[in-house]
C-alpha cells in the first residue's frame, strides 16, 4: 500500500452504547473537525440513532452512509456513517439489551476493517457493560474482546494492556478489573514482566521513544518498608524489575506510589506501571480527567477510547464534553502517522 493510500485511511470510530453519550460526542467532535485539524473518521454505528441525536440537540449535521474507501473524501461536507442498524428504538439515557449485538457488531466491523488495511486505527465510544452482559457478552470488557478479536483474526494469542495518557501522565495498571483483596494473589512476576516488555515495545514503535522510562510502583505503603508492610515489593517486584534491566529495559523501582506523581517525580520517567487498577487510574484521571485518553498497547492494531463512561445522565442533553474523544481522535491519528512512516 503506497503512502498516499496509507494516510487516506479513516480511522474507525464506534458508537459504543447508542444510549449513552457516544453519538453525542461524535457529532461534536465532526462539528470541530476542522478546529481540531481531525484526521477523517467513520461512524460505525446506528444511522437512525445518530440522526434522531442531532435532531434531539438541536445541531445540523450531514450524514453520509459510507464505507471506509470513501469516508476521507466525504468528511469534509459529512459525517461518513458505516451503518450497524440497533434495530430498536433508542431512546437518549435509556440504555437498552437490545442494542446490545449493534453495540458489539460495531466493534467487530472497526476491528475489521484494520485488518482489512482500510481502517487506521480503532477508537471506540463507550459501552455499559452491564448491558452486554444482560445480552450475554463474554468478556470483563472492551480491552479482553479486543484482544479475542485479534486472536480470531491472526491465530496468535496477544496479551493487552492498558494504558492511561494524558498530557501530564502515562500510567499503566498490570492488574485491572478485579477486587482489590484478589490483587496480591493475582499480581505475579510474569505479570510484571509482560506487562513492562509491552510497554517498552509499544513505546519504542508507537510513540517514537527511543528509550522510555518506566517508573515501577510497589504494591504496599511506602513500597513494603523492606518487608515491614507486605513482602510482595521486596521478594516479587523488585526482582522482576531486576530482570527488566538486565533485559536492557529502563525499569526502576519499587517506588512508593504516594510520592510518584508530583511534578519533579513525573519529569523523571515517561510512564508510571502500577500494581493496581485505581493506584494508576486515580492519579491519571486527577491530571488529566477530560483529555486522558485509554490506549490498548499489546494489540496488533492501534486502539483508543475516551478515559470515561456512557455517562447516561447527560445523554441529548447538549452537556456532555467531547474533549477526551478529540483527544482519543488525535492520539490514534498520531500512532497511526508514525506506524505508517515505519511502513514507508
Amino acid at each position: 500500500m503506497s503512502g498516499a493510500a496509507l494516510t487516506a485511511r479513516p480511522l474507525a470510530l464506534t458508537q459504543g452504547d447508542p444510549a449513552g453519550i457516544g453519538p453525542d460526542i461524535a457529532l461534536a467532535a465532526w462539528l470541530q473537525r476542522e478546529t481540531h485539524n481531525l484526521r477523517p473518521f467513520l461512524y460505525v454505528g446506528d444511522r437512525q440513532v445518530l440522526a434522531a441525536r442531532a435532531n434531539l440537540l438541536g445541531v445540523t449535521v450531514a450524514l453520509e452512509q459510507s464505507d471506509a474507501a470513501s469516508a476521507a473524501e466525504i468528511f469534509a461536507r459529512a459525517l461518513p456513517v458505516l451503518d450497524v442498524p440497533v434495530g430498536h428504538p433508542i431512546e437518549a439515557g435509556r440504555p437498552h439489551v437490545a442494542a446490545a449485538r449493534s453495540t458489539i457488531s460495531a466493534i467487530e466491523t472497526a476491528v475489521a476493517l484494520c485488518f482489512k488495511g482500510e481502517a487506521a486505527a480503532v477508537v471506540t465510544n463507550p459501552i455499559a457493560k452491564s448491558v452486554l452482559y444482560e445480552a450475554g457478552f463474554g468478556f470483563p470488557g472492551h480491552t479482553e474482546f479486543l484482544a479475542d478479536l485479534a486472536m480470531r483474526a491472526t491465530g496468535k494469542a496477544c496479551t493487552p494492556v492498558m494504558m492511561l495518557a494524558g498530557p501530564k501522565l502515562r500510567a499503566i495498571p498490570v492488574t485491572i478489573h478485579i477486587p482489590l483483596k484478589d490483587v496480591p494473589a493475582a499480581l505475579t512476576r510474569e505479570a510484571i514482566l509482560d506487562t513492562c516488555r509491552i510497554a517498552d515495545r509499544d513505546l519504542r514503535t508507537r510513540f517514537g521513544l527511543t528509550q522510555p522510562r518506566l517508573a515501577v510502583a510497589g504494591l504496599n505503603p511506602h513500597a513494603g518498608e523492606d518487608g515491614a508492610m507486605g513482602l510482595e515489593d521486596r521478594d516479587l517486584i523488585a526482582p522482576a524489575i531486576a530482570t527488566l534491566r538486565q533485559d536492557g529495559i529502563n525499569a526502576f523501582g519499587p517506588l512508593p506510589a504516594d510520592t510518584m506523581f508530583h511534578d519533579e517525580a513525573r519529569s523523571r520517567y515517561d510512564v508510571a506501571v502500577c500494581m493496581y487498577h485505581d493506584q494508576a487510574l486515580i492519579p491519571a484521571k486527577a491530571l488529566g480527567f477530560d483529555d486522558s485518553v485509554n490506549v490498548t498497547l499489546g494489540l496488533p492494531f492501534i486502539r483508543t477510547s475516551p478515559d470515561h463512561g456512557t455517562a447516561f445522565g447527560l445523554a441529548g442533553k447538549g452537556i456532555a464534553r467531547e474533549a477526551s474523544l478529540i483527544a482519543a481522535l488525535k492520539l490514534a491519528a498520531k500512532l497511526a502517522s508514525q506506524t505508517e512512516e515505519n511502513r514507508t
